[in-house]
């Protein structure tokens, strides 16, 4: 007979960070596990560190993003366009210091 284990590491609760996939116990969403992971570069270990995670709670998050990496990506996506937005505004606005 086959066992599954679910790990349950990564929990949604509409109480925390509006619903989306945090670790447990935490309000680390795992998007900023993996867009650090992706775009800056950092190893688990790194990740481990900075977001003060043990080393199976980031493996979990990552696990999940490959898991849902359409999804999750598609919401980084439009977190950037938001962000984009946002700078522009501020910048039409002449509320954006820019350091050159």
């Amino acid at each position: 007979m086959t066992v599954i284990h679910a790990i349950e590491t990564i929990i949604s609760d509409p109480e925390i960070r509006n619903g989306q996939p945090v670790i447990a116990g935490t309000s680390v969403r795992v998007k900023d596990i993996a867009a650090s992971h992706i775009y800056r570069g950092l190893s688990a270990e790194e990740l481990a560190a900075n977001f003060m995670l043990d080393m199976g709670q980031v493996h979990a998050a990552l696990a999940y993003y490959y898991q849902h990496k359409v999804e999750l990506d598609e919401q980084m996506r439009a977190d950037a366009k938001k962000a984009e937005t946002m700078i522009e505004r501020l910048a039409e606005q002449g509320k954006l210091l820019r350091l050159e």
